[in-house]
């Protein structure tokens, strides 16, 4: 239990400091802009202080973390091991340019290439994940000299110029019209299937010949890439069937077309792998990470590339690059997190907890909740696909929701907010991703959270 906190001016206060809470709050309402929000419609909660998988607002409240802020914060709040890496790496170089040799920069680099697939070696770092897929795409266009991009209706892929064209999700609707070279398609989704698949087998058979007409009718000379979450995150944890991530590979190399995995949600532990690619028997030519590589202490992202894509620019100047491009800060923090990870076995207990704890639980719930209509997942990141009907499998919330339209969900997360628990809401779903270094008990006490709260959807649902 975290007593007090001690603010930037490294001052030590007790919980319950209104004058220092209404410092915080007036600073924010004053002059920060926030994202993706109306301004006028926001009071947010001004946070004292972390620790592992819990934090504290200013009145002493504890939330269990378990949407790990953004999916990023994997090794949780205020790991020592983390800190200390960035401190001493402040004590000694504090930045340098990305054109120079670094020794941090250079053993991250080496790291990652280390437990990615297949022969992607090399390491182009950005600042997230945004600028991740944004040059992973620019590297695509230059290698192939093809512009057009396909990505799925049900992705995000950060909110620059290119990315938020190749996110599917709503947030593209209001930054239309971006990067006009960008087509979507849809990706697998059994429970709710455009294809009329009633297996797994055919979904995947299905999608796959939906993407294969896709690529013909765009053109497959025009198209440069394939993006894909490798699971996709905040639309759904939607866990691509067997045999589809290959069938991409196969029409990529069918058409000489580049595939991206986006692992900036999912790469660095959340499903019990470096890269969840690594579950699917499949190698990218470019994968894209940010988040998890360092739980986003200092801003890290980067693009694995393959030998095939790199030596393209052996003697073609890449046209790119960032200041803070591998910042020996971000990266201090990232080589600490290789050694967390294999000193504490992360990548084994992930898959432990997620099998032998997550998974047993919430499919349990499925005969107890009559809200909820279908779990999916793995390791530690899982959705509760919340409806009003288990037999019609409408949403409990319309698409999209606002207003009084999505107050049932906004009801749940109030319900998880006064029990301690902080929770991933994203349309009708409720998602269970909580840090990596999460205690059994506390996970299991998180997951009784969520139960409770799921009798608030219940009593929005049709009783069957």
């Amino acid at each position: 239990m975290v007593e007090s906190f001690t603010d930037r001016r490294g001052q030590v206060h007790s919980f319950g400091d209104a004058v220092e809470e209404q410092r915080v709050r007036a600073d924010d309402r004053g002059h920060v802009f926030h994202s993706w929000s109306a301004q006028a419609r926001i009071n947010p909660l001004p946070i004292a202080a972390g620790k592992s998988s819990t934090f504290w607002d200013y009145e002493g409240n504890a939330y269990l973390d378990f949407s790990s802020q953004l999916v990023n914060l994997n090794l949780g709040h205020q790991h020592p091991d983390l800190v200390r890496a960035i401190q001493e790496q402040a004590g000694r170089l504090t930045t340098i340019q990305p054109s120079m040799a670094n020794d941090v920069r250079g053993e991250l680099a080496r790291r990652i290439a280390e437990v990615a697939p297949g022969d992607l070696n090399k390491v182009f770092f950005t600042n997230g994940g945004a600028d991740a897929n944004e040059y992973a795409v620019r590297m695509a266009r230059q290698a192939t000299g093809r512009r057009k991009v396909l990505s799925m209706y049900r992705s995000y892929h950060g909110g620059t110029a290119t990315a938020i064209s190749l996110t599917g999700d709503p947030r593209r609707w209001a930054n239309e019209p971006s990067d006009s070279s960008v087509a979507h398609f849809f990706g697998p989704y059994l429970y709710r299937s455009a294809f009329h698949a009633t297996t797994q087998a055919e979904e995947s058979q299905r999608a796959l010949e939906h993407l294969e007409n896709v690529i013909l009718l765009e053109g497959a000379s025009t198209i440069a890439a394939i993006i894909i979450e490798t699971i996709v995150g905040t639309n759904g944890v939607l866990v691509p069937p067997p045999g589809y991530l290959p069938g991409v590979r196969m029409l990529c190399d069918k058409y000489g077309i580049i595939y991206i995995a986006d692992e900036v949600m999912v790469g660095f532990g959340r499903v019990g792998e470096w890269f969840a690619v690594n579950s699917f028997d499949v190698v990218p030519d470019l994968i894209t990470f940010a988040k998890g590589v360092n739980s986003g202490y200092v801003p890290l992202g980067g693009v694995v590339i393959s030998d095939r894509i790199s030596s393209f620019f052996d003697d073609v100047a890449f046209p790119g690059g960032l200041t803070y491009s591998g910042h020996p800060l971000a990266c201090a923090a990232g080589v600490a997190t290789f050694e967390v990870f294999e000193r504490d076995g992360i990548l084994e207990r992930v898959r432990d907890l997620g099998a032998r704890v997550i998974e047993p639980t919430i499919r349990g719930w499925m005969e107890k909740h009559a809200s909820l209509g279908e779990v999916r997942g793995s390791g530690l990141f899982w959705a509760l696909e919340l409806v009003r009907s288990t037999e019609t499998r409408e949403p409990l919330v319309p698409f999209n929701a606002a207003g009084t339209e999505a107050k049932p969900m906004a009801e749940i997360a109030s319900a998880c907010k006064a029990a301690g628990l902080w929770p991933f809401i994203h349309f009708n779903r409720v998602h269970i991703a909580p840090p990596l270094v999460i205690s059994e008990d506390e996970l299991r006490r998180g997951l009784d959270i969520i139960d409770e709260a799921l009798t608030v959807a219940d009593s929005f649902a049709v009783q069957e």
